[in-house]
């Protein structure tokens, strides 16, 4: 083991002291190993890696620290005790939570407004084999299961293999496999849970539910009402897990929010000019006096994603970049940030094109490729999907808000025929409603690339929303869904050759503007000559 350790640093051109092969012998796992003094380097510039040299760099290995079990994590501790023992803080980072790292609790900005984390999940990228798939396809169905045993339609609910010969009128929960239609127009459902298979027919003579079922998914976790036999089920109704809120949560103080996404700093369609009007608009240039106090009560900027054009997202976006290094993009986006007021807090999630892997859920924007943006107080990088509370107070919730920048749309768009022959990539957030109906944000296996937890579904809507925001498909789309609020995001860059041989034609600069007191909802307008931010 330690001739194997030695030959892969030396061969990846690194020397290690003596204290830290002894520790990563230990230890027992090589690709953590290299991870680290991977992240140790990158940092310190150094190709002679030290305990002392970790210990200056810790700060930088933090991420990779959440991802231990508790066996490594209690080496990691005992290792590094004097480390500790001479004040350094551990970092909360190292404690393990579901092997799905949150990075969650009540972060407050220096004004002292209340950004509450509440989920920002981060799974350690890994070499992926069929069980972790099979794992993680049962925790999905067990979570939505848990939420459609709770509908009320769903009576006499029982396991597949717990069907009978014949009955009539009972309810099961499965996740569909397959799905066809019979030359007389009927549509057969194989479904399964943990217990069995079977087929089920829906009569295409039953409108509604015919209706209905034209809208299932490979892989949707869905409740009937069925009679039959176990060679064949008939379906009398379909439910789905659903989203619904009761009372819209309102601020007692005018405060407001703004949305926006894919920025795409460092392409040669990016909105430069524009953005920057926005930006100004934020400092109160050029506005009135009933304008200038709106933006003092203007606490909370979400960001969706797509900050960044990236580099290598496609083939040939060389020639498509003004800027061609990740860093100094991810520089150009700072310099923008710390313009904007410190008393608006700005929450980012990632997107495709950001410095993090494609495969959901996505980790907030490292420190290594964009140290400029971790210097900014007012700047909270989250996952993505991330759920995120705003204006709570002791004793009452605030508002959450889930933010997802909505890879899977595309494929949700694709697979289902009223959303495909009305090309809803103009209007998302009728694609958005589907994902609030199913409580999943990639209902179909092969909608996203993801990485498969075996402990918690990450993209699962466990706490439905009070918004949902989503960027992606460049496009401002406001709606409701069962009290949901539904914000769509347009973007900052010029319509691109790809969206063009596609069909997609972008609505750029505009920002959703939501008082929060009395959930108005206004559209700024930044894509005129004089961007001046005129309401819609």
């Amino acid at each position: 083991m330690e001739q194997s350790i030695l030959r892969s640093f030396l061969e990846k051109g690194f020397l290690l002291d003596r204290e830290l092969v002894d520790f990563f012998m230990e230890l027992n796992d090589e690709e953590l190993a290299l991870d680290i003094i991977n992240k140790i380097s990158i940092a310190s510039k150094r190709k002679i890696i030290t305990k002392n040299l970790v210990e200056e760099n810790f700060d930088k290995i933090k991420i990779i620290l959440s991802y231990l079990d508790d066996d490594k994590k209690n080496l990691f501790e005992k290792f590094f005790s004097d480390f500790f023992a001479s004040g350094n803080k551990k970092p909360e980072l190292l404690i393990k939570k579901d092997s799905v790292n949150e990075i969650d609790g009540e972060y407050r900005s220096k004004n002292n407004n209340p950004v509450k984390i509440i989920s920002s999940p981060v799974i350690p990228s890994k070499k992926l084999e069929v069980k972790d798939f099979v794992r993680y396809f049962r925790v999905r169905y067990n979570t939505l299961k848990t939420m459609l045993q709770q509908k009320s339609g769903l009576e006499n609910l029982i396991s597949i293999d717990k069907i009978n010969n014949y009955s009539r009128n009972f309810s099961i929960i499965g996740m569909i496999t397959n799905k066809s239609t019979t030359k007389n127009k009927n549509i057969i459902l194989e479904v399964e849970d943990l217990t069995g298979k079977i087929k089920l027919l829906i009569n295409h003579a039953k409108e509604n539910v015919f209706e209905k079922s034209k809208e299932i998914l490979l892989d949707d976790v869905v409740g009937f009402n069925v009679s039959g036999s176990r060679d064949f089920l008939y379906v009398n109704d379909i439910f789905y897990p659903d989203c619904y809120i009761n009372e819209k949560k309102k601020t007692e103080e005018e405060v407001y929010a703004l949305f926006i996404s894919d920025i795409h700093v460092g392409s040669k369609n990016f909105l430069e000019k524009n953005f920057t009007q926005f930006i100004n608009w934020l400092n109160g240039e050029g506005l009135n006096k009933k304008q200038e106090e709106v933006i003092k009560k203007i606490k909370y900027l979400f960001v969706v994603g797509d900050t960044i054009d990236g580099v290598g997202v496609y083939p040939g976006q060389e020639k498509d970049l003004l800027i061609k290094d990740i860093r100094e993009q991810y520089k150009k986006l700072a310099e923008f940030y710390k313009k904007i007021p410190k008393h608006i807090n700005i929450i980012q999630c990632a997107g495709q094109h950001d410095a993090v892997r494609v495969a959901e859920p996505q980790p907030p924007v490292d420190e290594n490729f964009a140290p400029d943006l971790h210097t900014i107080n007012n700047l909270y990088l989250v996952s993505n999907p991330s759920l995120i509370e705003i204006e709570s107070e002791k004793g009452k919730e605030g508002i959450k808000v889930l933010m997802y920048h909505g890879a899977s749309m595309h494929g949700v768009i694709n697979e289902i025929e009223e959303l495909r022959v009305k090309n809803a990539a103009s209007t998302p957030a009728k694609v958005v409603r589907h994902l609030l109906l199913r409580r999943h944000l990639a209902p179909s296996h092969g909608q996203i690339i993801y990485i498969p937890s075996s402990n918690i579904d990450p993209l699962a809507i466990k706490e439905i929303p009070d918004i949902i925001t989503t960027g992606d498909l460049h496009r401002t789309d406001i709606d409701n869904y069962n009290g949901v609020l539904i914000i769509s995001n347009s973007c900052w860059q010029s319509m691109t050759a790809f969206e063009e041989k596609v069909g997609n034609k972008p609505d750029p600069c505009k920002v959703p503007i939501l008082n929060l007191k009395t959930r108005e909802i206004k559209i700024l307008d930044f894509s005129g000559e004089g961007g001046n931010g005129d309401r819609s």
